[in-house]
């Protein structure tokens, strides 16, 4: 590899090295008998195999020795069930984490090897599709950095989120092939195997005893193995475990159709079940999608449960002490049809009569909700769980019955109270309501910001809220500081250090310790010269990738996140338009130039989502394009956002767009990401934004727009967007030019069906409603913006306000809480 030129760049904060052996040795070694090369043959994707398998040494000692401390003690456990876990590149986490980023990085200088290109071959491990598998990777780091015993429990996919192309402006989604050449972080278990059964029917028998029992039989059976990998905490004192299933078929094929010289049939059963852990979140619009993805699901909790009861039977007989030694955690509904699995567990294989079986589940499992949106409330079709799971739904069904009975002796006669809360929802096609049934099965249940606990008790979970008191509670999402500053932003981490010490790595409320250097001009400047040499990275990468040759003195105004309506993408696109309409106007009026920076996937099902990134990018062109406009005002969007891509972004982001309409966004994690980084804030009062306004206060962040109660109260009277439409001659202009074909001459309907959504179709989401005081909000943006020095103090504040929003305080919360578990650390030696 080439020679990386060197830097003056101030260095993230690795932990001390808690290893004897010399890494550059174990590196050469690996190099040699684990890659097959020497340094005169090796390429850049040879040395990062070298580099993650040495890495993974490191942590494989620990890693073991931190499951004996938790054998040893006899700690209760965590069991983290989600179906998504958003890792992203491994590398240099795990050098940083085990203490040996610095050594590393002294290697490479030393040998001439270009470190950078080497960490570039690690593929994003793109488990997850946003907010709900970033967040899980930050808990488990979390966990790990804190010594709780605990699991992370998903699915292996061969094919993670999709690779966002954008051909012609349209979002085009490719396989991502990320296991293409292999998983080095990973440890194949094929001892560790466990049956999942489908389908099949019922037969009921009496016991010796009278007690009416059940057995499932006739079923179509897949064989899940595991796939470990360790996940180091900061500083290496504890290395816990993800364990992510793989299907296999439970036979290598049919003989018969092979010795019939049929090799596509016989090998016809075994594909079809490999095709279970094959794609991350299958199209849901079929039949057919929406039953793999049930199947998904079952799969890999039938897996776990198995995994975690045979952990516990190894050290424990009865299940009574179940709740007091594990702590089950449902990362939203996808993983709820754990709750009647394991009673099927303790009932049919078991033999537990149903209020022990159920005490025992109801005390083991807590569920946390990350929607407001009741169409977005995991639902499935009766028929599709008789089909697919027969006793389940057979369970579920008895679950139902006898919770309806006790709010039936509560609240005698009301029988709509019956219907809203039941599980079963009788009223649209008869399916079965898995946060209900999350809900029914839990000890506890949590929103992830406080606004959204807020709304969880008074609007879609009222009923349950006012029949289980204090069984709905707040813990407000966090991230993991040592991925999303530490190592995202070496220079603003090495500046913070510098002047507070390396504490808050991991205890980040220490950043409170900056609010002195908010006014103190030398801090200031440091600071701005980190943000600009960020922001001139960036500008370097988007011009490498994307042809698109921005201003890094302009404000970089960034809204990365999931593409969907709620979350208002076209809100900023109105802002665009409307900038661009001024600046024809007005050409040589002086401004504050800005490059507006979009990044997100949209759900490949989800065409209005879609057809907005085509808008954007149709803008994009006519702007970008415009000798008019010039360096004045730019549009980019960076395709196929990930972890990566989020790194890359968020250091050099000036303006932090959190936009979506108040009442929608459980919580949001970006917006801590870009405040932890130095970004202000441009918000509703909606998820973490109103947490994040009241830490770093409220003249530090640039909130706009209707309020939830402001939201109901328009809504209920009856919202006419035309009111707006006619009333703003500004966002007339806007709406008309997108929908007569301004930015799509080609097709002059294409944007039609957008701009009829929000006037005829009644803009669901008001855009219409905000965008007056959002465009007046910008224009106080661009205000502050042309005095650095005030910029620089609030964007300060930000920082040292972030302390309350480390996933570590989430993970303390959680374990203090909901699970009961306390840390077993590794003793200082």
């Amino acid at each position: 590899m080439a020679k990386k030129p060197a830097t003056t760049e101030p260095s993230p904060q690795p932990a001390k090295s808690t290893d004897s052996v010399p890494f550059c040795q174990a590196l050469a070694n690996h190099l040699t008998y684990s890659v097959g090369k020497d340094h005169y043959t090796a390429t850049p994707r040879d040395w990062f195999f070298a580099l993650a398998h040495t890495t993974r040494d490191q942590m494989t000692a620990r890693w073991m020795e931190t499951m004996r401390r938790y054998y040893e003690a006899d700690a209760k456990r965590i069991y983290y069930m989600s179906m998504e876990f958003l890792i992203g590149r491994t590398l240099t986490n795990s050098l940083m984490n085990m203490g040996h980023y610095d050594e590393c990085l002294k290697m490479a200088a030393e040998a001439g090897l270009d470190l950078e290109q080497a960490r570039a071959m690690e593929p994003d491990a793109a488990l997850g599709n946003g907010g709900l598998g970033r967040l899980a990777a930050c808990f488990l780091d979390s966990m790990a950095t804190l010594g709780l015993p605990s699991y992370g429990y998903g699915i292996r996919y061969e094919y993670g989120m999709f690779n966002q192309r954008i051909e012609n402006g349209w979002q085009v989604e490719h396989p991502d092939s990320w296991l293409r050449y292999g998983n080095p972080w990973e440890f194949p278990r094929p001892e560790v195997l466990y049956p999942v059964k489908f389908y099949g029917r019922l037969v009921e028998y009496t016991s010796e005893a009278g007690s009416l029992r059940h057995h499932w039989v006739d079923t179509e059976d897949v064989m899940a193995m595991a796939y470990d990998t360790p996940i180091p905490g900061y500083g290496g004192k504890s290395v816990n475990n993800m364990r992510l299933w793989a299907a296999k078929s439970s036979r290598d094929f049919d003989l018969k159709y092979f010795n019939e010289g049929n090799y596509i049939k016989a090998v016809e059963d075994k594909n079809e079940s490999e095709n279970l852990s094959k794609v991350l979140y299958p199209d849901d619009t079929t039949a057919m999608g929406r039953e793999l993805r049930l199947k998904q699901q079952y799969f890999f909790v039938s897996a776990s449960l198995q995994d975690m009861l045979y952990r516990f039977n190894k050290f424990h007989k009865n299940f009574d002490e179940l709740p007091d030694k594990v702590a089950m955690q449902l990362n939203d509904t996808h993983p709820s049809i754990a709750i009647p699995e394991l009673m099927r567990i303790l009932l049919d294989l078991n033999h537990l009569d149903w209020d022990r079986a159920w005490d025992i589940v109801t005390r083991t499992f807590s569920y946390t909700n990350h929607t407001l949106m009741p169409e977005a409330l995991e639902t499935w079709p009766v028929s599709l769980l008789e089909k697919t799971l027969p006793r389940h739904l057979q369970i579920i069904y008895e679950i139902n019955h006898l919770f309806l009975n006790d709010v039936r002796h509560q609240n005698p006669g009301d029988t709509e109270l019956l219907k809203r809360i039941s599980i079963i929802d009788e009223d649209n096609g008869r399916r079965i309501r898995m946060a209900h049934l999350a809900i029914v099965g839990s000890h506890q249940v949590n929103g992830v910001a406080q606004i959204h606990t807020e709304l969880m008790r008074q609007t879609i979970f009222a009923d349950f809220d006012r029949f289980y008191p204090g069984k709905i509670i707040n813990i407000t999402n966090g991230i993991t500081p040592r991925r999303w500053l530490n190592q995202a932003n070496p220079g603003l981490a090495g500046l913070i250090t510098e002047h507070i010490g390396d504490g808050w790595i991991t205890h980040l409320d220490q950043l409170s310790k900056l609010n002195k250097f908010a006014t103190d001009k030398a801090f200031q400047g440091k600071f701005l010269r980190v943000k600009q040499a960020n922001k001139e990275s960036l500008a370097k990468v988007i011009e490498e990738k994307l042809g698109i040759k921005i201003n890094p003195a302009s404000l970089f105004d960034v809204q990365i996140k999931r593409m969907h309506e709620y979350k208002r993408q076209l809100l900023n696109l109105f802002h665009v338009v409307t900038l661009y309409n001024r600046i024809r106007a007005n050409p040589g009026e002086n401004r504050v130039p800005r490059t507006v920076i979009f990044s997100g996937k949209a759900a490949p099902g989800y065409a209005r989502a879609k057809l907005i990134i085509k808008l954007i990018n149709d803008v994009a062109d006519i702007v970008n394009h415009d000798p008019v406009i010039g360096d004045q005002l730019k549009v980019v969007y960076i395709p196929n956002y990930d972890v990566t891509t989020a790194a890359e972004i968020i250091p050099a982001a000036d303006l932090s767009e959190q936009i979506s309409t108040a009442g929608t966004e459980a919580s949001g994690t970006g917006n801590m990401k870009l405040a932890l980084n130095g970004a202000l804030t441009i918000g509703t009062l909606d998820g973490a934004n109103i947490e994040i306004r009241d830490e770093v206060g409220t003249d530090n962040i640039f909130i706009f727009g209707l309020n939830t109660a402001e939201v109901a109260e328009i809504t209920s009277k009856g919202y006419n967007p035309w009111d707006y439409y006619h009333g703003n001659q500004e966002l007339r202009q806007v709406l008309d030019m997108i929908g007569s074909g301004y930015f799509s001459p080609d097709e002059p309907e294409r944007f039609r069906p957008v701009i009829d959504s929000l006037t005829a179709g009644g803009d669901q989401y008001l855009l219409l409603a905000d965008y007056t005081d959002y465009i007046a909000c910008q224009e106080k943006i661009d205000a502050l913006y042309r005095n650095p020095a005030e910029w620089a103090r609030k964007a300060i504040l930000n920082v040292a306000g972030m302390g309350k929003f480390s996933s570590d305080r989430t993970i303390r919360e959680y374990a203090e809480n909901i699970w009961g578990v306390k840390s077993v650390l590794r003793p200082e030696v």
